[in-house]
């Protein structure tokens, strides 16, 4: 729904998420766009999340630090707050929000839910990952059911739910998971993304070799990623004898398994800014055997920057790569599939060629102002018909 400047706008908006600064993923980086959008529209927004000493960049908007700790385990540097205490709650009240919304069905928006029912506040929520998938790397598989039960019972209680692709809306349709599926999609900064940042400079220092072609891996460096079937891909291109060079970019738990993995690869830990966009454009091919996005963010950067992708054949993919004109899409776990695109790729340089071009047009029509502003065209419609519903 566009934004309709005849129609009520919320004016105080709270905001709900698991990691707002502390990490820098793909979640934190739409809400942060999505915060500093609204308040360039005059509506101001609270936002609630866990802190932790030292943030990973400098959010947007203003933040309330809720208590919380370190996940146990292998993904220690994500936090749970685990309820909204009484001083937040008190925060909350006074900031009187017209609407909640929620990014991560979590137990802090569980709180933030149960408080929004309570005081008649219309409670809205954004679906940012499929929490539910991640459980297949960490041999879990078996509680993924559990996981979706109490996700579809999460958003049954949310007005209305944001999701990025109209792939996602079929899916969580399906799954019968919420009542009102809406899109808010992603878009790109085309000044900051751009293939022109490429630099024989930069790839001379990384150490990467003019003679072989740059395939990357651009993300968190943890199991849901798919860093495993990256690097039984690569792995596979090696015992065919096809040339080529790994660049990993991105930190995570996992580094130390991965670069076992690929000892001959080229990490250059987290990057962000001019430099993740020089990093994108020194590649040559961008591969994700990720299935866990719901938008597949890194796929978009990747193909405005100029690379064909070879992409696990998944809802966040598969909206972005267009099979064969802009890239190659593969079912997940196929390595040998997965091996034979990317080795197309390398050894056919027209139609490497081909593809790189029609990834920078496809890219051409993710433009974030539109994006945003179909938010607030969400928003209105929650305002004008929650009192119906209540």
């Amino acid at each position: 729904m566009p934004y309709d400047a005849g129609t009520q706008i919320p004016r105080r908006i709270a905001l709900f998420s698991g990691n707002y600064n502390y990490v820098m993923d793909g979640a934190a980086r739409a809400l942060n766009k999505l915060v500093g959008y609204l308040e360039e529209q005059g509506i101001e927004v609270l936002i609630f999340a866990p802190t932790a000493d030292k943030p990973a960049f400098k959010h947007k908007g203003t933040l309330v630090s809720v208590p919380s700790f370190a996940i146990p385990g292998r993904r220690s540097e994500y936090r749970i707050s685990p309820y909204l205490p009484k001083k937040q709650q008190e925060i909350l009240e006074k900031f009187n929000p017209d609407i909640v919304h929620l990014s991560a069905p979590d137990l802090l928006g569980q709180s933030a839910l149960r408080w929004a029912r309570k005081n008649k506040v219309p409670a809205v929520a954004s679906f940012h990952t499929r929490f539910d998938t991640y459980f297949r790397y960490y041999h879990l598989g078996w509680l993924e059911k559990y996981v979706t039960s109490y996700m579809r019972r999460f958003y049954h209680k949310c007005e209305q739910i944001y999701v990025p692709t109209d792939g996602m809306v079929e899916l969580l349709k399906s799954q019968n998971m919420a009542k009102d599926i809406r899109i808010w999609s992603r878009g790109i900064d085309r000044n900051l993304f751009h293939y022109s940042k490429r630099s024989d400079d930069w790839r001379q220092k990384m150490g990467l070799f003019d003679d072989k072609v740059t395939v990357a891996f651009v993300g968190r460096l943890v199991l849901e990623k798919g860093i495993g079937n990256f690097a039984d891909t690569l792995k596979e291109l090696e015992k065919r004898g096809v040339p080529h060079q790994a660049l990993i970019v991105g930190a995570g738990p996992e580094r130390e398994t991965f670069e076992k993995m690929l000892p001959n690869a080229v990490f250059t830990g987290h990057l962000s800014g001019e430099d993740l966009s020089t990093a994108y454009a020194c590649a040559d091919i961008f591969f994700n055997s990720s299935i866990t996005e719901t938008f597949g963010n890194v796929t978009l950067e990747a193909m405005t920057s100029g690379l064909p992708c070879v992409c696990a054949n998944s809802i966040g993919n598969a909206h972005l790569v267009k099979d064969g004109e802009n890239g190659f899409l593969v079912e997940y776990g196929d390595i040998q599939g997965y091996a034979d695109k990317i080795a197309i790729l390398i050894e056919d340089r027209n139609l490497h060629a081909r593809m790189r071009e029609n990834g920078i047009e496809k890219s051409r029509s993710f433009t974030w102002d539109i994006i945003l502003s179909e938010v607030i065209g969400h928003y209105q419609h929650v305002m004008k018909t929650f009192k119906v519903s209540v």
